[in-house]
């Protein structure tokens, strides 16, 4: 699944979401679109063949590259959940737009990757991996599906618990 960043800036904030579920999906996450008034800055929830959970934040921006770039302040308020409320390994922030100096500069402080328009770009135009766009993250060390299940468990209720759902609807 390849989508190039035309497609995606035509998107609605909330299919944008969806899309990038989907494009964790493809790269082998059980992934899940949690965005909505009350998802605590989580709108897709993923986890690798690993087990290691990603809370992603989506940014849409209508006018792409040219919009107002985002700033520390989306850092710091995924910084405060991702671990604590998701239990993340990985916190990450997409958008086909930009970020702040500022937010570029502080991203390593807070421990969440940033995936600006261009890493975008790589990643949904060209078909590479999310963690072979963002530097410093190595790759889940199992193949999609080849999940660590405990004796017993079944590949369903792997993934549940994986997710670590709580509760939570089904995408909406």
């Amino acid at each position: 699944m390849r989508v190039p960043l035309k497609e995606i800036d035509a998107l609605h904030h909330s299919e944008f979401e969806f899309a990038v579920r989907d494009l964790m999906r493809r790269d082998g996450f059980e992934a899940e679109r949690f965005g909505g008034a009350h998802d605590d800055v989580c709108d897709v929830r993923g986890v690798d063949a690993d087990g290691r959970i990603w809370v992603v934040q989506c940014k849409h921006k209508q006018d792409g590259w040219e919009g107002k770039a985002i700033g520390v302040e989306v850092l710091q308020r995924l910084n405060g959940t991702a671990e604590t409320v998701h239990g993340a390994r990985f916190a990450v922030i997409v958008t086909n737009g930009r970020f702040t100096l500022s937010a570029v500069e502080r991203s390593e402080t807070y421990g969440v990757h940033l995936i600006d328009r261009g890493r975008l770009d790589l990643w949904a135009a060209e078909g590479r991996p999310l963690w072979t766009v963002r530097e410093g993250v190595k790759p889940a060390r199992r193949l999609p599906g080849q999940r660590r299940r405990r004796p017993g468990q079944t590949r369903a209720a792997a993934a549940m618990s994986a997710l670590g759902r709580q509760g939570r609807p089904r995408d909406r």
